[in-house]
């Protein structure tokens, strides 16, 4: 049907006949339909076989997922970018320090930026795309068209030039367009992950398949891991017209076949059904069966006599084998692991398995229930809470993301979302490292997709979301600040009022007063405050805002013929006139290879602004005027990068001395000239 036909708009136009008999056959072998480069076409080869009993030749059949324009996004994943992004100082917090980073942009660039710098450095990425529900926005890539030719068709470039539009339901390529817009970015986003990262993908029923098939191509089949059931709701809503999805999926794979063991943290839950009654000196117990499910005659290997301790009967099961070879059964005897009730109650014996020994954690399974992980609801009034306004529609809660984390992230693994949403991710990277110690680092990439005038958000003052997910992250981090101070200074007057004293406190930490005797326990709370100190003091509270834009470089516009010596004169400076020092540095960190992350030091140096980043890893000076005085100077510190403008230089001769001095004062220093 075309999709005027829906609304009271008149179609102005005749009859679609093409359109309409495609639909009949669709009634009648749905199957036969598929979506061609102009929207829904019949696959004839398909509908021939369906109209006969014999078979038909026709293309030689395969085994994969094909869809109009899948060529052209393997290609877009490849297209190198001339793209860059810039510093934004004013929305950052604690910009030199901080080894967060959040960008604004559109993904697809902006992992094509991270690729060098971040290739196999990345430890966990999540991601909650568009769902491709009618409803969302889809990016549209097409690199073929220049940027008016762009704007007139699609109608939804923003001011960034951000490429974004609506796929109706309606839409001749519904699937394909949802699809083009996934492959490039999910095969760039496999390159970041570490060997034994893992990536999970939400998603709902709509494009669960699609998305299963490019994943299993992208990623490998065997690095499959599984797919999750979360529990998002509680409640059904009556509105919906069949079933209404209390559930939702999150595909999840591995990088490679190194990772293979996941395992996740013990839980209280797990750990309360350890108990001592027989009080062992090993600690806490469970046991778990000693039987076998399989039949004496399926393993014969597993069948033995052994000894009830109570009766001194040499037993066997009666049809089954025993779980463990003959050899292990001694063992587990002669470490008297075999528990046979405390009053010879049990028939068989059960193996006792010690919560000391269970270190490595448990075993996940693929539900994750609403009362462990949240659900949409909660994670909605949550973020409500700490907005004092509504701002967005379905967040996802911290408690899953912390739940994806607990599985693979140690101390200092990055972990990156690129469709960040409001930044759930961030909050829960810093609720982490506030109660795990954990200090992981987080980059979250988020297009700033304008909302609408009608929406709750923009009458709150938000225009986009990204600047709902930067002002939620300073709240959050504010808030863990705010909880850990408040419980560090209720410690503290516990603590005061214990030994009747004030407690001293010197720059890193508090102290008792001198010639104070306290018990163990104060002793203990004393540790706790100390550390709370050094938890506020450690913990990475900031985030640095880059916004993905133009190269940094001059654009050029004319042929070689075209040139004259005014012409010339533009390019005296091959770089664009409102482009920063920090603008030029964070392109050369990426040129480089270098992480986003690295601290930030400015100095003056005869005169000249430089750019330390990560001690002596790399000096950068992009002013005028550079010469030898400058660069004995710059020698004497042993840089092991050195990066100018061209236009540092006076002349060809005035860089090529710099270069020399730096090469005999400096001989590990690498210079380099953008």
């Amino acid at each position: 049907m075309n999709e005027n036909k829906q609304t009271d708009q008149l179609d102005m136009q005749s009859t679609d006949i093409v359109a309409d008999n495609v639909q009949k056959i669709a009634a009648l072998f749905p199957n036969c339909v598929t979506e061609g480069e102009k929207g829904k076409v019949i696959d004839f080869d398909l509908l021939k076989q369906e109209l006969s009993a014999d078979l038909v030749e026709g293309n030689k059949e395969r085994y994969r997922l094909e869809w109009p324009g899948k060529k052209e996004a393997i290609v877009t994943a490849n297209i190198p970018t001339t793209k860059t992004i810039r510093p934004i100082r004013e929305d950052s917090v604690d910009f030199d320090n901080t080894q967060n980073i959040y960008i604004e942009g559109d993904n697809l660039e902006v992992l094509k930026i991270l690729q060098e710098s971040y290739l196999n450095k990345i430890k966990m990425i999540y991601i909650d795309p568009p769902y491709n529900t009618g409803n969302d926005f889809v990016y549209k890539d097409n690199f073929r068209q220049n940027t008016d030719d762009y704007k007139d068709e699609s109608g939804q470039v923003d001011d960034l030039k951000n490429r974004l539009q609506a796929n109706p339901e309606t839409a001749g390529r519904y699937h394909s367009n949802w699809l083009s817009m996934m492959y490039p970015r999910l095969k760039l986003a496999r390159n970041l992950l570490k060997n034994d990262g893992l990536i999970f993908i939400s998603i709902d029923d709509n494009e669960y398949h699609n998305l299963k098939s490019i994943s299993d191509e992208l990623f490998g089949e065997v690095n499959f891991i599984t797919s999750i059931v979360w529990e998002k709701r509680f409640t059904r809503s009556n509105n919906a017209k069949r079933f209404y999805s209390l559930t939702e999926n999150i595909l999840c794979y591995r990088r490679s076949e190194v990772l293979e063991i996941i395992k996740e943290p013990r839980s209280k839950k797990a750990n309360s059904n350890y108990s001592n009654p027989d009080n062992d000196p090993r600690g806490s117990w469970t046991t778990s069966s000693y039987v076998n499910p399989a039949s004496k005659e399926e393993r014969p290997n597993l069948v033995y006599t052994i000894e009830n301790p109570f009766t001194g009967e040499e037993i066997q099961h009666p049809t089954n084998a025993w779980k463990y070879e003959y050899e292990k059964y001694l063992i587990h005897k002669r470490e008297n692991k075999l528990h046979w009730g405390m009053k010879s109650e049990n028939k068989f014996p059960r193996l006792k398995l010690f919560l000391s020994e269970m270190k490595n954690g448990m075993v996940p399974v693929n539900l994750w229930k609403r009362e462990d992980v949240g659900t949409t609801d909660a994670a909605g009034q949550a973020l409500e809470k700490l907005f004092d306004a509504k701002v967005f529609d379905f967040p996802k809660p911290i408690g899953l993301i912390r739940k994806a984390m607990s599985l693979c992230c140690k101390e200092g693994d990055i972990v990156l979302d690129f469709f960040s949403g409001s930044g759930t991710l961030a909050e829960a990277v810093i609720e982490s490292n506030s109660e795990l110690n954990l200090n992981l680092k987080y980059i979250l990439v988020q297009i700033p997709e304008q909302f609408e005038k009608i929406k709750p958000a923009y009458k709150s003052g938000y225009k986009n979301i990204c600047e709902i997910g930067k002002e939620r992250i300073r709240r959050a981090a504010k808030k863990i600040k705010d909880d850990l101070t408040s419980q560090l200074l209720q410690q503290k007057g516990k603590l005061e009022k214990m030994i009747s004293r004030d407690l001293v406190q010197d720059a890193d930490k508090w102290l008792m007063p001198e010639g104070v005797i306290v018990d163990e326990k104060a002793q203990n709370m004393l540790v706790e405050i100390n550390d709370i100190q050094l938890k506020i003091k450690d913990l990475d509270f900031g985030f640095r805002v880059y916004r993905l834009d133009e190269s940094n470089m001059q654009d050029v516009y004319y042929t070689p013929q075209e040139y004259e010596q005014k012409t010339l004169e533009l390019f005296a400076d091959n770089v664009k006139p409102d482009r920063s020092g920090e603008d030029l540095l964070a392109q050369v960190i990426l040129d480089w290879g270098l992480p986003l992350s690295l601290k930030i030091e400015q100095a003056n140096i005869e005169g000249k602004q430089v750019f330390k980043v990560a001690g002596n890893s790399l000096y950068a000076c992009f002013d005028t005027g550079v010469g030898e005085d400058f660069a004995k100077t710059i020698a004497k510190e042993q840089p092991l990068r050195m990066v100018f403008k061209d236009s540092s230089f006076k002349d060809d001769t005035a860089k090529s001395n710099v270069k020399q001095l730096l090469k005999q004062l400096s001989p590990e220093t690498e210079m380099r000239v953008i």
